[in-house]
């Protein structure tokens, strides 16, 4: 009796009205806005008059909004790739060190986390501005003349973004690596492998989940980062937050707006399918 009163009670005994209010909150505050998101992107003109899919039809048809969709996919994967040169190394010091110092660099990969947005973006405004610190450090050395443009380009954002993304990429990085016993690099040295093959062969593959998942992350984080892209990028870049906040604040074009949003949607969703199938792939390779 004592035995069977001690049993974990089975999951699937718990009543679904547990999950009632997530459900309701989810409902109202994410799938009736997408729902009513697409019915307003349904209308041909922007008084909302004419049923149609002329705004579908405008974005495909239009170079220019293809050509910002491209951009914006284009420094989402520059900034994961980015990420994942400069995180890798990272993850892979932490378990290589002490405790002491383990814990000074979870201090430093989330310390970023503790801090606004804002406040960070506007830090490399600073620094990439012509009398910031790169621009200063380089004339005092007399490695240039003239203050080089780093503030309002691709380079900045670029890098703007991949320090306030960083700690997406390194944590899960950092749980992976934490899961390779540490014996097999040891048996693959043993048996004649250099550091490097090591790496390729036995450190790589079986961190491919943790990659995935931090490459995911990383992405669908820095395609969306309105403020960042907004602030260090300048009206010289034009990206899809940006574009979308033009056509729904200034010129009030809603439907159009509605439109770009589903559009943006479906183009994130596949990137993050295209990497979930990868990651599935990733996790078999690693078990085999």
């Amino acid at each position: 009796m004592m035995a069977a009163a001690s049993a974990p009670r089975d999951v699937t005994s718990y009543g679904i009205g547990l999950a009632a209010p997530l459900a309701l909150f989810f409902l109202a505050f994410f799938v009736a806005p997408l729902v009513q998101l697409f019915i307003l992107s349904l209308h041909n003109d922007a008084a909302g008059a004419i049923w149609g899919i002329g705004q579908y039809v405008h974005f495909l048809t239009d170079p220019f909004s293809l050509s910002v969709l491209g951009s914006t996919l284009l420094l989402g994967a520059e900034v994961t790739a980015l990420c994942l040169v400069l995180g890798f190394p990272i993850a892979w010091l932490y378990h290589r060190v002490g405790s002491r110092t383990q814990t000074l660099i979870i201090l430093i990969v989330l310390l970023p986390l503790l801090t606004s947005v804002v406040v960070r973006t506007f830090a490399w405004i600073v620094i990439l501005g012509r009398q910031g610190i790169i621009n200063s450090t380089l004339l005092s050395i007399g490695a240039i003349d003239t203050p080089i443009r780093l503030l309002y380009t691709q380079f900045g954002v670029v890098v703007a973004l991949a320090q306030v993304q960083m700690p997406l990429m390194t944590l899960p990085l950092i749980t992976v690596l934490g899961r390779i016993d540490m014996n097999l690099e040891d048996a693959s040295c043993s048996l004649g492998a250099g550091s490097w093959r090591t790496f390729w062969k036995v450190v790589l593959p079986l961190s491919l989940p943790g990659v995935i998942a931090g490459c995911t992350l990383t992405y669908a984080a820095a395609i969306t980062a309105f403020i960042t892209q907004s602030l260090v990028g300048g009206g010289q870049m034009l990206f899809m937050p940006m574009y979308l906040y033009q056509q729904a604040s200034t010129l009030q074009n809603w439907p159009f707006a509605g439109a770009i949003s589903i559009i943006f949607l479906f183009a994130v969703l596949a990137v993050v399918t295209v990497f979930g199938m990868l990651g599935r792939l990733s996790r078999g390779y690693g078990e085999a």
